[in-house]
């Protein structure tokens, strides 16, 4: 395994002092790793910061020039236009640097910047509100690379409630393919984009989705009993939500509770107890739940509209059938089944 030390220290042996102290400086070479301003550089060395650009400049077109016969700077800035190339012209900061490290000992982002620099062989993208931090070979790649990953966000804009089934990976799958991108590419093209986002439950979205990345104590309530699909204490959503991590600060069982009644999206079918309303869930008491049930259904016998009513509320079953005996608002027929009493 080479060192990028080692490969560098003649290049950078070809500089004079001052236009090695720049170059460390700048790039942040020396043991603290922090690459400095133009100001901070013309402080310490008591020039302007024009001055600094300058000598940095200078700096850059010797290391170019003594690239050129430097066969273990040159290995490094092969390899990295290679894994560049495998992966569609276009790979995450991190990914890179992780495969230059197999081959190169010591290698990290400000020593490759600085090759980057001096060489032109390749290029840097900032991290920016879109995306992380990625190399790229030329602008060609950039655009097909940024352009799938547009493409796809917009698809998945419009396809949220299948992708949320879990079928992510399915219709990633044919989007490729109508696509006619390397499905590898694809992967590399994603992995530089802020958009895309994977839950604690390994579901896998947009990151502006509450379910995929839920910013508020109310949307990983949600996200809990979506996956639990079953009515929980609001105890337990409040350990749950700590347990899957899906917050830095930890969830208050109050707070939980406080949030879940004012969101029309929880329904309180028990004592202290929530579901969701789309799990087919709905509030009111025992009476109004019975009343809806046989509104839908028609007359049914007591233990059917037990039955019912537990898919909605988590009433006693005597609570069910007292209700019914109410012969203001129910009437049992002859036959033993019961229905609305009409006004």
């Amino acid at each position: 395994m080479s060192s990028i030390t080692k490969a560098l220290t003649p290049v950078l042996g070809a500089l004079t002092p001052r236009q090695k102290e720049v170059v460390v400086g700048r790039f942040g070479l020396d043991r603290g790793g922090e690459a400095q301003t133009l100001a901070a550089v013309g402080e310490r060395l008591n020039v302007t910061r024009e001055r600094v650009r300058q000598i940095e400049q200078s700096a850059l077109s010797v290391i170019n020039a003594e690239l050129k016969n430097s066969s273990l700077c040159l290995q490094i800035i092969a390899a990295a236009k290679k894994a560049l190339k495998n992966a569609g012209g276009v790979m995450k900061k991190e990914l890179l640097i992780e495969t230059l490290s197999r081959t190169t000992e010591g290698i990290n982002e400000n020593y490759l910047s600085l090759l980057l620099e001096a060489s032109h062989e390749f290029e840097f993208a900032p991290e920016d509100e879109n995306y992380w931090a990625f190399y790229y070979l030329s602008k060609n790649e950039l655009r097909a690379a940024t352009g799938f990953v547009e493409a796809w966000v917009g698809f998945l804009e419009n396809q949220k409630e299948k992708v949320l089934t879990g079928a992510y990976a399915a219709h990633l799958k044919d989007f490729i393919k109508k696509k006619h991108i390397d499905p590898a590419h694809a992967e590399q093209f994603l992995a530089i984009s802020k958009h895309i986002h994977a839950n604690a439950y390994g579901d896998v979205g947009l990151r502006t989705w509450p379910e995929i990345r839920p910013m508020t104590t109310r949307d990983r309530a949600y996200l809990i009993l979506r996956k639990t699909k079953e009515p929980l204490h609001f105890v337990a959503i409040a350990d749950a939500i700590n347990g899957a991590k899906l917050s830095a600060q930890k969830a208050l069982a109050p707070t939980v509770h406080n949030e879940l009644i004012k969101d029309n999206r929880f329904v309180l079918v028990g004592r202290g107890m929530y579901a969701l309303r789309e799990h087919g869930y709905e509030p009111g008491i025992a009476k109004d739940v019975i009343r809806r049930v046989l509104k839908e259904r028609g007359p049914m016998n007591a233990d059917d509209v037990v039955a019912e009513v537990a898919k909605q509320r988590m009433f006693k079953a005597n609570t069910v059938v007292i209700n019914l005996q109410n012969k203001s608002h129910f009437e049992r027929l002859a036959d033993g089944r019961y229905r609305v009493r009409e006004a």
